[in-house]
């Protein structure tokens, strides 16, 4: 079946013709999806796979840590966001706590949406 293959090719299209911000609205939409899996997971008390997708969400808390241009001022403000989501996602695989889980997910969604209004804004 040739579907997979063109999903998967579309897919990957998609990502090499995307603008920088909309590769940030995709990572952003990525953790949310690892999140959201995440806390299922914990709740059906599937300790490995709630472990993998907190692991994921935290690697792309770490990749917006490490690509910061600390030039801006707004950086910091940035940074510390995302190290107190770092801490808290260590927290919550520590512990499978569906209530961390749940409000980093607050955060990532109100992070993405304020990116998706940036993004908005600058193509008026």
């Amino acid at each position: 079946m040739a579907l997979p293959g063109a999903y998967a090719q579309y897919n990957n299209s998609k990502i090499l013709t995307a603008s920088p911000a909309e590769l940030t609205l995709m990572l952003y939409d990525g953790a949310i999806k690892f999140c959201n899996i995440a806390i299922l997971a914990v709740e059906q008390k599937d300790i490995e796979k709630a472990h993998t997708h907190i692991t994921k969400t935290e690697r792309i808390i770490d990749y917006f840590r490490q690509t910061l241009d600390m030039n801006y001022p707004v950086a910091e403000d940035f940074d510390r966001v995302y190290s107190y989501l770092s801490k808290r996602l260590v927290e919550a695989n520590l512990k499978k706590d569906k209530e961390i889980l749940e409000e980093v997910n607050l955060h990532l969604h109100s992070m993405r949406d304020t990116w998706k209004e940036v993004m908005k804004q600058n193509k008026q």
